[in-house]
């Protein structure tokens, strides 16, 4: 898969982690699109070195998996260490 099917991949992995963990985040849309982004590589290297799965197509179901498992954590991760300084 090329750097143009892993930017789709987790623009779309951001918004499904997003979905799936709501909340006030700070920074926004964009920012939660740059983590899912992250995300999605995040998971395919989980998936490589954890799990020994080799990431396959787009349209793969452990593709997305991965994808949306890594942006859960990057946007968990984020929250945690960003959100707590902006708490009033």
């Amino acid at each position: 898969m090329g750097i143009l099917g892993w930017l789709v991949l987790g623009l779309f992995a951001g918004a499904i982690a997003k979905l799936l963990m709501p909340g006030r985040d700070p920074g926004g849309c964009l920012i939660t699109v740059l983590l899912g982004i992250g995300g999605a590589l995040l998971g395919g290297w989980i998936g490589r070195t954890t799990f020994d799965v080799d990431l396959g197509t787009f349209f793969d179901l452990r593709t997305w998996g991965l994808a949306i498992l890594g942006a859960l954590v990057i946007l968990l991760l984020y929250r945690i260490l960003i959100g707590s300084g902006r708490r009033e």
